[in-house]
C-alpha cells in the first residue's frame, strides 16, 4: 500500500514509550498535540526526538492545555474567556502557541495542524476565521521554519463547514501560490466509511487531497478499539481472508484512495507489528472497498 503507519499520540498513556516502540519498528513520523496526555505529550516525546532526529513530528493548535491557561493569560496570548472555554484560533493564541509547542518538544515541528477548528468556527464565520489563522501559520512558518500546516477535524468536512477547494482558496489568499497549506487530517475507518465511499465515486475529500497533492492522515482508523467487534469474522474474510478483525479494518483505511498516512495510537509491539503487516499488504480492490460500504453503510 502507499499509506504509512503513523504513531497518533492520542490515546496513548505513555507517549515517550510508544514513540520508542513505533519508531523502533519503522515509523518515520508521530502526530501528538498540546493537549494529549493531559498536556504532556509534547514534553514526553522531546527525548524520543532528540534520540531519532530524522523522525518526523506533527502537532496542533486550538484546543488549550490546562497546564498552559495561565501561562497563556499572562502572556496576553489568550483572555480568561477564550481559557474557560478550552479553545482559541485567535491569531495571537496561535502565534503563541505554535511558539510553545516548539519548545517543548525541543525541536520545530515538521506540521501545524489547527485542531478541530469546527469547534470554533460556524458555518457563517468559517471562511473570516480560516483566512486568519492561515495568515497566522503562514507568519508562524516564516517565523520558526515550519515546512508545512494543515487542518484536522474530527466533523468539519461531513457538517460542511468547510470542504478542501475552500481551504485550498484560503491558503492561496493568504500565501499565493507558495502557501505552505500541505495535509488535512480527518477520522476515516470501517466507521467513518462515507470519505471512502465518496472517493470510490470520484468525488469528495480524499479525491480533492489527491488531485491537489494535499498529505490525508487518517485518524481514528480502529475508533477507539470498537471496530474489531463491529466486523464480524466473515466480512473480515471478505476483506482480506487470514487477517484479525483488527487487521481488516486497518486494511480498509490504509486502502482509501488519497490515503497517505494511518495514525494507530498503542503502546503495545503485538498490536504495532500487526498492524504494520496490515497496512504494508496490498491494496484491497475498489469493488472490495464497495462491499465493505454496501455492508456497513456510511
Amino acid at each position: 500500500m502507499t499509506a504509512e503507519l503513523t504513531l497518533g499520540t492520542y490515546r496513548c498513556r505513555d507517549v515517550a514509550t510508544a514513540a520508542r516502540l513505533a519508531t523502533a519498528q519503522g515509523a518515520t513520523w508521530v502526530d501528538t498535540a498540546p493537549n494529549y496526555a493531559v498536556g504532556r505529550a509534547e514534553a514526553e516525546l522531546a527525548t524520543v526526538l532528540a534520540e531519532r532526529p530524522a523522525v518526523r513530528v506533527s502537532t496542533k493548535v486550538g484546543f488549550i492545555p490546562e497546564n498552559a491557561k495561565r501561562a497563556g493569560i499572562r502572556s496576553g496570548a489568550l483572555t480568561s474567556a477564550e481559557a474557560e472555554h478550552g479553545h482559541c484560533l485567535s491569531p495571537g493564541y496561535i502565534t503563541w502557541q505554535v511558539t510553545r509547542s516548539g519548545r517543548m518538544l525541543g525541536r520545530t515541528p515538521d506540521l501545524v495542524f489547527l485542531h478541530n477548528p469546527e469547534h470554533a468556527l460556524g458555518n457563517a464565520d468559517a471562511r473570516d476565521g480560516l483566512y486568519q489563522a492561515f495568515a497566522a501559520l503562514e507568519a508562524a512558518c516564516d517565523q520558526h521554519g515550519i515546512p508545512e500546516y494543515g487542518v484536522s477535524t474530527w466533523t468539519g468536512f461531513t457538517r460542511g463547514i468547510f470542504d478542501l477547494p475552500t481551504l485550498l482558496d484560503l491558503a492561496t489568499k493568504v500565501g499565493g501560490r507558495q502557501h505552505r497549506f500541505r495535509a488535512v487530517q480527518l477520522p476515516v475507518s470501517v466507521v467513518h466509511l462515507a470519505p471512502v465511499a465518496q472517493a470510490l465515486d470520484g468525488r469528495g475529500v480524499l479525491v480533492d487531497a489527491q488531485a491537489a497533492g494535499i498529505q490525508v492522515f487518517a485518524s481514528a482508523p480502529l475508533h477507539g478499539g470498537e471496530i474489531p467487534d463491529m466486523i464480524r469474522p466473515e466480512l473480515a474474510t471478505l476483506i482480506r481472508p487470514g487477517s484479525t478483525t483488527a487487521q481488516a479494518a486497518l486494511a480498509v483505511t490504509a486502502s482509501a484512495p488519497g490515503v497517505n498516512r494511518v495514525l494507530l495510537s498503542t503502546g503495545n509491539t503485538e498490536h504495532w507489528a500487526q498492524a504494520a503487516e496490515a497496512v504494508d499488504g496490498p491494496p484491497l480492490s475498489p469493488d472490495v472497498l464497495r462491499r465493505v460500504v454496501d455492508v456497513l453503510g456510511t
